[in-house]
């Protein structure tokens, strides 16, 4: 059965980091692409980056690009995130997503190009 399991998330002081993983099962990694998005309370789903390594694809929102950083380590099924000098704003529910396509592609920042979401993982950020 399809799975994506994100983790790592918890409470962590202003200017701290943290790193969340997304384990995938029962499909394709090679053939898929992932994305990270988060939902801050009362805020609209927001996207933070997507990765296919089978096509070299890595996409970024400007906003993010530069504190976080996404990975992928392909023997695992995992896809990373890595979130430094975290912020009080940065606190949300951290969501990995699959497409069943190996492309992140021109519209990788819609949820509706994601074929499926994982549970989510809550970050905290205290100030």
């Amino acid at each position: 059965e399809v799975q994506l399991q994100a983790s790592g998330g918890g409470l962590v002081q202003a200017g701290g980091s943290l790193r969340l993983s997304c384990a995938a099962s029962g499909f394709a990694f090679d053939d898929s692409a992932i994305g990270w998005f988060r939902q801050a309370p009362g805020k609209d789903l927001e996207i933070i980056s997507c990765i296919s390594r089978s096509a070299g694809d890595i996409e970024y929102t400007s906003s993010m690009k530069g504190r976080f950083t996404i990975s992928s380590d392909d023997a695992k099924n995992t896809v990373y995130l890595q979130m430094n000098s975290l912020k009080p704003e940065d606190t949300a529910v951290y969501y990995c997503a699959a497409k069943w396509d190996p492309y992140c592609g021109d519209r990788y920042y819609s949820r509706t190009e994601y074929d499926y979401w994982g549970q989510g993982t809550l970050v905290t950020v205290s100030s």
